[in-house]
């Protein structure tokens, strides 16, 4: 089973204002375990850079203006998503700017059927409790003191490793860095013996089971 653990960064928060994707990262996941394989780009949005937008990411438009615009990138966006299913944190934002960015270019839409929001799943396992990222990252134990700033390869990483723990994918002692093959060495503690206990029936349990012998035909109990 292929995934595609998504992330993006933009200049707002809305598309239809003009905003744009800014980064996106992304990480394949085969049987829920990371390949190795990730997709990292800066996007050069054409347009300025909000305040707002840059407190979060710190990406400022002179830094984005010496990468390519979405649509010398999209090609290899798209072959490296292919039809796998998308795992993303909050996925009606993300969406909307990737299908924006592809509807600006004549090209065809992602449906949201192929995308799994990590958000709900959160939100289902865990009612009323926070469910950020960083949030999420708390509860599980998953290192995220590095991540000052948001960024989207960093971000679909740790994502991947919330997901794991949200489908119950993750065993004890293993290592999302692990290579194919690699097998974890357990110790199993020896099993102690205890002498086995002999308890002799009372005169009174002799009797009834003597007199319940009597009322059946040929007891093996006496064969």
């Amino acid at each position: 089973m292929r995934e595609i653990v998504l992330d993006t960064e933009t200049t707002g928060l809305d598309p239809r204002s003009g905003h744009r994707i800014v980064e996106i990262g992304c990480v394949e996941l085969v049987n829920l375990m990371p390949t190795g394989r990730t997709f990292h780009r800066y996007i050069d949005p054409e347009r300025d850079m909000p305040a707002e937008a840059f407190a979060v990411h710190g990406l400022s438009r002179e830094f984005l203006s010496q990468h390519k615009v979405f649509a010398a990138e999209v090609d290899a966006f798209i072959d490296f998503v292919g039809d796998a299913r998308l795992v993303i944190h909050n996925a009606s934002f993300d969406m909307k700017f990737i299908n924006a960015e592809l509807e600006r270019l004549a090209r065809p839409q992602l449906p949201m059927s192929q995308a799994l929001d990590t958000v709900q799943m959160a939100r289902e396992r865990f009612r009323g409790a926070q469910v950020s990222l960083d949030a999420l990252c708390r509860r599980f134990n998953i290192e995220s003191s590095h991540r000052v700033k948001h960024g989207a390869l960093l971000d679909a990483e740790l994502l991947a490793e919330v997901y794991l723990e949200l489908t119950g994918g993750r065993q004890p002692g293993l290592l999302l860095g692990a290579k194919a093959g690699d097998t974890e060495t357990t110790t199993t503690a020896p099993r102690r013996e205890w002498p086995r206990r002999q308890f002799a029936p009372a005169e009174a349990e002799i009797a009834a089971h003597d007199a319940f012998v009597e009322k059946l035909s040929d007891p093996i109990w006496r064969r």
